[in-house]
């Protein structure tokens, strides 16, 4: 069982730093669009809705890990700055899910270009913001195989 834990860590920590990269894709081709004015095209959808896919996919891995530990009675987040860091975790990583949908949605919703840069800009901004208050900065950065 120690295996299937260390595998799914090991995926959880690969794909926050997807989720990172993506974040800082979408506000790179985002935020110049809002002065542009240029159309948004499908090459401008590409990083929000891997952005989006990433997140969830976040969210799932770590919907794993935790019910994963629940089964096996093992301590979340051992060494935690407080004691409710693993609830801090849960509750930012779904709030983190639906802010990226929301914002994947709206920008497909909203009639103008500039409209859509903007609401991809604001909500991949909050949605990072909120990636970068759950992220337990106090273990290692990069994580391979090992728990």
């Amino acid at each position: 069982m120690a295996t299937v834990y260390a595998v799914l860590l090991t995926l959880h920590n690969i794909n926050r730093w997807l989720v990172l990269v993506t974040g800082v894709w979408t506000l790179i081709r985002a935020v110049p669009g809002i002065r542009r004015r240029s159309p948004f095209t499908p090459a401008d959808r590409r990083p929000l809705t891997a952005f989006t896919g990433t997140v969830h996919l976040q969210l799932i891995l770590g919907l794993l890990l935790y019910a994963f530990l629940g089964m096996q009675g093992a301590p979340v987040f051992a060494g935690a700055p407080n004691a409710g860091f693993q609830w801090q975790h849960l509750g930012l990583g779904v709030l983190a899910a639906i802010t990226a949908t929301v914002g994947s949605a709206l920008s497909r919703r909203t009639p103008t270009d500039q409209g859509k840069f903007r609401v991809a800009t604001t909500w991949t901004a909050v949605t990072l913001l909120l990636v970068l208050l759950l992220i337990p900065w106090w273990r290692p950065l990069v994580r391979l195989f090992t728990v």
